[in-house]
């Protein structure tokens, strides 16, 4: 049998090795002067390397301009390929590459700039921390909720 017909496997080993590889970048960060006074650090490194696993998607480790499309979409935003453009040259600050690698996006995130990508990030989490709240079944209606 073809080792490539179990995708699910060899996905789920490449994130690990993904995940790995992250976590070493985390530690140096954990271990970074410049980020010594930052709150909850280390929580904030493992939400940020869920959120950059989750649009990796050529699971290279880097976010292309079609990963932060793929992204934007499906937290609602479209964004054009001018507005795409404008945001990745944010992140990398302007160089020549065309992938955010995640000491890019660690380095945003972190950083004392407002970066729109930073901006959407923060406020997208913040949402879905509320909409955590209203878990559980639905209160029980009776006739007279009715209109």
């Amino acid at each position: 049998m073809d080792s490539r017909v179990q995708g699910g496997k060899a996905y789920g080993v490449l994130k690990s090795h993904q995940e790995e590889k992250l976590n070493s970048v985390n530690e140096a960060f954990l271990s970074d002067p410049q980020y010594a006074e930052e709150e909850e650090l280390a929580s904030k490194l493992e939400m940020f390397k869920k959120k950059y696993m989750e649009f990796d998607l050529n699971d290279k480790g880097e976010i292309d301009i079609m990963g932060l499309k793929r992204m934007l979409e499906k937290l609602g935003l479209a964004k054009t390929h001018l507005e795409l453009k404008k945001m990745m040259s944010e992140v990398i600050g302007g160089t020549l590459k065309d992938t955010i690698c995640y000491n890019d996006f660690l380095n945003m995130m972190l950083g004392k700039r407002n970066a729109i990508l930073k901006l959407i990030l923060t406020f997208e989490s913040m949402g879905k921390e509320q909409e955590q709240k209203d878990l559980g079944p639905p209160q029980r209606k009776t006739f007279s909720d009715l209109p």
